[in-house]
């Protein structure tokens, strides 16, 4: 990793989805009600076979980088920036620049049965077409996933179109999520590398009751927690709506 950065969210950059569900084209074997909860709640509810995963199935960071509620995977030539709320000054999103494309992590508690990433699409598609954009949801390699065309001014003063993809991932208590700019919006190869990594963080979740959809909280690297902001009612994602904050 070559540059860490802190940074500050935009209020003009906040979008905040509608999703066709899929189909399944045979039959499948019925599980029993009581087993499917438990898998479930072991591995999360967004229909893939990868990561992110929960700390409670891996020991320790290794090589990856402690941000407190998440422990971010290294790349060779990543660059990292920590986005700050300006008002509290708290830790909000992971934001990673690497070859040419852009990935921001933010992640969520979430209630113990039941994932959010389906609403949380269907808030952000809502928003991004009431702001003139245009959004498809489609299969993507951690489940449901959203293509969006984000409205955006140009010097001349023109509009044109800035895409981003949506993923996310829901995990026991909590969900992930992440905002795929530049290249990898577009380019099924130059998204690997940056999937690569949302799909090895390890999210570290607690044992502290929090209501769905609260912030959990980051840190900066080799910050300890007693640095940490305390978290304020406006940190919350139903408040705030999702947001995008552009790497330059």
């Amino acid at each position: 990793m070559s540059l860490f950065r802190r940074g500050r969210r935009s209020e003009d950059d906040e979008v905040g989805a509608d999703g066709a569900q899929p189909l399944d084209a045979e039959p499948v074997e019925q599980a029993d009600p009581e087993d499917q909860d438990e898998d479930e709640e072991a591995s999360g509810a967004s229909g893939s076979g990868r990561g992110p995963s929960d700390s409670a199935d891996v020991s320790e960071p290794g090589t990856r980088i402690d941000l407190g509620a998440m422990w971010l995977p290294a790349r060779d030539g990543m660059e990292l920036r920590m986005e700050l709320d300006e008002a509290s000054q708290r830790v909000t999103a992971a934001a990673i620049s690497l070859h040419g494309s852009n990935l921001q992590v933010q992640v969520f508690a979430a209630p113990r049965r039941e994932g959010i990433w389906d609403e949380i699409r269907a808030e952000i598609a809502a928003s991004v077409t009431k702001q003139g954009g245009t959004v498809d949801d489609l299969p993507g390699p951690f489940g449901r996933e959203l293509l969006a065309r984000l409205p955006v001014r140009t010097a001349e003063g023109r509009t044109a179109h800035r895409p981003a993809r949506f993923i996310g991932h829901d995990g026991p208590r909590w969900f992930l999520r992440g905002v795929l700019t530049g290249q990898a919006a577009v380019d099924p190869v130059a998204a690997e590398e940056l999937e690569g990594v949302f799909a090895d963080v390890v999210v570290v979740r607690g044992n502290d009751p929090r209501a769905p959809r609260d912030l959990l909280d980051l840190r900066l690297p080799g910050q300890t927690p007693a640095e940490t902001p305390v978290p304020g009612p406006a940190d919350e994602i139903h408040t705030r709506g999702p947001e995008i904050t552009e790497i330059r």
